[in-house]
């Protein structure tokens, strides 16, 4: 934008002298260019002036230059509609920018007779076709000529006869013929930009090498599939070199770093083997990023000598070696990432001591030795990650003093001593994950107030948890499992609010637990398995809302276990090698639970396969009076309850009469969309904390009993009503007129004046992410926890639901839906695992099926989020599709969409996988993988990599996907139990869509469409 707009100022300079044209004329045209586009309400204010022929000089769209037009700025007006074939009326047009906007059609020759014109961008509209082969035609004064983000298919050789040209962007279209060599006779081009296009495999052309004044070259995700020419390297003015997201093969050309003037060179994401040339003279090089390529060999020692260097991305290769000692001296180094390779010995001792070293990532290496002590020399160091090397010795005492520092993930070396004690208080430090190292010391009293992880396990830390620890409280993720920790466990650990997940097992804690549990709301797993921990297990871990994974094996608890565990909705539970007796609860009498028991010779069970003795009818009445007992204390404690509640409600009502400002109405509305047997006064009084069940970024999600029926609901609330009434309405439009049995189904709403309440049915499995991802939190667990998985057979029951309700929404619904927010914890299970997808607060309408709609605003996910929708923020059903590729590769590898402690997220490792010439198999998930699922997978992985495709034309539509999957599933039908458990491969179903090249067996071409 920048470059245009001093294109447009510099053109209108030259045409200051331009002879205005018959008074009014100008005007008119304007105005009738209005109303050719139907009268946009953009531009509401162009209107006739009897008073001054000259009024629309003023208009903010309008540049005028001696009383002339010479620039229209129509871009982002919303215009629909052709383009308008009287516009060079406008006779001393220089500039015209109509970009993203609905213009509609072919490329406009109506554009040949704008004489003056210089520049021209057509952008981010709907043009189709061929640009024409006369193109050549329009101004030869033309600059700057940008048809990006259209539907063009073919550029001509014309292109290449605009003597003036300085800057051409073709990105984004559909071009599927060849690389243009006629480019190369631009020889006053500055910028050249054809990403995200399908041009036909072949190298770059050698013509290039007469741009001699070319400072920008950026031919990225264009599918250039070939090696890079050596003859490149003669454009001795390049500036800025961009081939990245191509096939491109082969070696780094030994020219490359010739070029003087060269300041960046971006080469990752291809398929670039061998070594990095060693010769080195560009002085003026900043950023060189190779990552995600196949590169082998060590860093030249000429790197150590660019003195202008910022950022050094050479990640995700085959590196190894040690890094030269002298790039730890250069000045202007800020980013230095060189994770995933083979690198060894020691890091550079000086990096960080003379540049304000922002990122340092050499995570998955074997680098040995101690880390650099001057990382945050200079106070700007945000991200340090280092781990899964063999680094030993302490941490730098710098980093204690680092003010700056947001992350540090050391896990996985050989570190010791203690901890830095300012390290512990760092006032900007979010995640710190110490773990499988040797450190030793206590715990702080106090911890920086930002930070929300800590992970210490297999360490040597020692002593008592301190009672300061309720100061901890924006913590969300604690493990200190397998430490020397001694003592009681505090109360004040239970006051942490935030706390999603604490592991302490493997330690030496002992007493009773904490019985005040009521702040642990947001607790899903508790692990305090392996200590010396007794007493009785207390009945309120029961009204955990959130609980889903307990685990207090192996420690002395006695006593029976309370029946109030039985309201949980457990994924995994583990009270084994206890002292505890009586019977267990019935809730936990199924296969799922058989080994959560073991070692407590005083249970029974009624189920004689859980390894315990059968509960005798002696057992079973004193169990009966146990239970006649808890009825008759329960009673007493909700009809106290009740009353307080009655009290309170009273109170309440009272206040709200006292402050009601005159005419508020602060009734309940209630708007049913199906036929229902409660009403708001059923669902009001169960929004207590002990129900929530959830939350995200508008609101709480609860679980309420109806009328005491044993049916629930989902009740999502959201408080602030007036900020989320876009939200709200989308979610209400869609929802109560969708009817699909894998949508979720929306009841009523109830809503007043500062409430929105939602009412759905209620899912008993949740989401798909708490089953995908619990070893995120569960690694520590022992027993049953390693045993229950998601099998195959359900995770594909479940990529086939889903794909029923997307296809619905995408090809059955008038309009068409997107959802935009599509990922594993928006897919709810039912009791039988059929997913359902929910929270429908960012989907969109389109007008049309197949057409892009504009949003002002990117909203969804990391790591699910489409790379045209991030770029563009235009969104068509292939966004969903993206995402849903991204939920077919988490359930068949078993990853998370985007890892913690990786940059690249699940598409873009599955991508590389592939990349680096690896067997399909070994990136599935090994807890599922069989060998009479292994064909099925592959073709789903397969799947995943199509819908993932970074260009939205090569995805294939829900419907086609659904068609795949379930021919997929007829396949395992037909052949899978007939033929002794194995299953046929489905390639060839895969191969006989029209996405053939995405799904070839060979794994090179399934790269080459990526």
């Amino acid at each position: 934008m920048a470059l245009h707009l001093l294109f447009l100022l510099l053109s209108l300079a030259f045409h200051a002298n331009a002879q205005p044209p018959a008074a009014g004329s100008e005007q008119s045209i304007l105005l009738e260019l209005k109303q050719f586009w139907s009268n946009p309400p953009s531009l509401n204010h162009w209107s006739s002036s009897p008073n001054s022929t000259a009024a629309h000089c003023d208009w903010p769209e309008i540049t005028c230059t001696a009383g002339s037009v010479t620039g229209l700025a129509l871009g982002h007006k919303s215009i629909t509609g052709p383009f308008p074939p009287f516009i060079c009326d406008l006779r001393n047009l220089v500039a015209i920018d109509l970009q993203d906007n609905n213009i509609l059609g072919k490329f406009p020759t109506a554009l040949y007779s704008c004489s003056s014109l210089e520049i021209l961008d057509l952008s981010q509209n709907y043009f189709v076709g061929e640009i024409p082969s006369d193109v050549d035609r329009l101004s030869p004064l033309l600059r700057s000529f940008n048809v990006g983000g259209n539907n063009f298919t073919t550029i001509p050789p014309a292109i290449g006869r605009f003597p003036e040209l300085r800057i051409l962007q073709l990105f984004q279209d559909e071009f599927n013929g060849s690389f243009p060599p006629e480019i190369g006779n631009l020889s006053n081009l500055e910028y050249l930009e054809m990403s995200f296009n399908h041009f036909e495999p072949m190298a770059v052309p050698s013509s290039f090498t007469q741009l001699k004044k070319l400072k920008q070259l950026r031919i990225r995700d264009a599918r250039l599939i070939g090696k890079i020419p050596e003859t490149i390297w003669n454009l001795t003015a390049l500036e800025i070199l961009d081939l990245s997201i191509n096939g491109l093969t082969g070696t780094i050309p030994s020219g490359v770093f010739q070029l003087k003037n060269l300041s960046t060179i971006y080469l990752f994401r291809n398929q670039l083997s061998g070594e990095i040339p060693r010769s080195i003279q560009c002085p003026n090089l900043k950023i060189i990023d190779f990552s995600q390529n196949n590169l082998t060999g060590t860093i030249p020692q000429g790197f150590g000598k660019l003195t202008k260097l910022t950022e050094l991305g050479l990640f995700m290769n085959q590196f190894s070696g040690e890094v030269p000692e002298r790039i730890g001296r250069i000045q202007s180094l800020t980013l230095f990432k060189l994770f995933d390779n083979n690198f060894s010995g020691v890091l550079p001792p000086e990096l960080g001591r003379y540049s304000k070293l922002n990122l340092f990532h050499v995570s998955s290496n074997q680098f040995s030795g101690q880390l650099p002590e001057f990382l945050c020399a200079n106070g700007a160091l945000t991200t340090a990650f280092a781990f899964g090397n063999t680094l030993s010795g302490e941490l730098p005492k710098s980093l204690g003093d680092c003010r700056t520092l947001l992350s540090l993930r050391v896990h996985g070396n050989r570190l010791s001593g203690s901890i830095p004690p300012g390290l512990w208080t760092s006032p900007s430090l979010t995640t710190l994950t110490l773990q499988e190292n040797s450190f030793s010391g206590h715990l702080p009293d106090k911890l920086g107030s930002n930070l929300s992880r800590l992970e210490i396990s297999n360490n040597r830390f020692s002593g008592e948890i301190p009672a300061g620890i309720s100061s901890w409280y924006n913590l969300t993720f604690f493990n200190a499992s397998n430490n020397l920790f001694t003592g009681l466990i505090p109360q004040g650990l239970t006051a942490l609010s935030n706390l999603n997940t604490l592991l302490l097992d493997g330690n030496q804690l002992s007493g009773r637990l904490p019985t005040d549990m009521v702040s642990w709301k947001s607790l899903n797993a508790l692990n305090l398995g392996g200590n010396h921990l007794s007493g009785p297990i207390p009945a309120e871990i029961g009204s955990l809302p959130t609980l889903t994974g307990l685990d207090l094996s192996r420690n002395q608890f006695f006593g029976q276990i309370p029946p109030e565990i039985g309201n949980l909705r457990l994924n995994s539970l583990n009270l084994s090698s206890n002292h505890l007796t009586g019977r267990i609860p019935v809730e936990f009498e199924n296969a799922i639970f058989d080994k959560s028991f073991l070692n407590n010779p005083g249970l029974c069970a009624s189920n004689p396969s859980f390894g315990l003795q059968v509960c005798s009818l002696g057992s079973q009445n004193s169990s009966k009076i146990s239970t006649l007992l808890l009825v008759v204390i329960v009673s007493i404690a909700v009809l106290v309850f009740v009353l307080a509640t009655i009290s309170v409600i009273f109170g309440v009502r009272r206040s709200i009469r006292r402050k009601r400002e005159p005419g508020l109405d602060s009734t309940w509305k209630f708007t049913q969309f199906q036929t229902l047997n409660f009403k708001e006064s059923d669902i009001l009084p169960g929004l207590t904390e002990a129900n929530v069940i959830g939350s995200g970024r508008f609101g709480k999600v609860f679980r309420v009993e109806l009328n005491g029926s044993g049916k629930d609901v989902a009740v999502k609330r959201m408080m602030n009503a007036r900020k989320l009434e876009k939200e709200f309405l989308a979610e209400v439009k869609i929802l109560s007129t969708i009817r699909h049995s894998n949508i979720v189904k929306l009841q009523c709403c109830i809503s007043n004046e500062t409430t929105k309440l939602l009412v759905y049915e209620f899912l008993e499995c949740h989401s798909l992410d708490r089953w995908l991802h619990r070893k995120k939190w569960q690694s520590r667990m022992s027993g049953p926890v390693q045993r229950i998985t998601l099998d195959w057979p359900k995770r594909f029951q479940i990529a086939v639901g889903t794909a029923r309700g997307l296809s619905y929404m995408h090809h059955d619904c008038s309009p068409p839906v997107i959802h935009r927010d599509l990922k594993s914890s928006n897919i709810l299970l039912d009791a039988e695992f059929n997913p359902k997808i929910a929270d429908f607060g960012l989907a969109k309408l389109l007008f049309k099926h197949g057409e892009p709609n504009t949003i002002s605003v990117v909203a969804g996910s990391v790591g699910y989020l489409a790379p045209e929708y991030a770029r563009t923020v235009r969104v068509t059903e292939k966004v969903d599709v993206y995402s849903y590729g991204v939920v077919l590769l988490e359930l068949v590898t078993g990853r998370e969409a985007k890892n913690d402690d990786e940059d690249a997220c699940l598409a873009e490792w599955a991508w590389h996988h592939i990349q680096k010439g690896n067997p399909i198999a070994d990136a599935l998930d090994e807890e599922v993988k069989k060998p009479c699922y292994l064909e099925e997978m592959t073709n789903v992985f397969k799947l995943g990599i199509m819908c993932t495709n970074m260009f939205p034309t090569r995805r294939p539509s829900m419907r086609e996907v659904l068609h795949i999957l379930i021919d997929c599933s007829h396949q395992r039908e037909t052949f899978g139990d007939k033929n002794g458990g194995r299953e046929r491969d489905v390639s060839p179903l895969l191969k006989n869509s029209r996405h053939e090249r995405v799904l070839d067996e060979d794994d090179g071409d399934l790269v080459s469409s990526v």
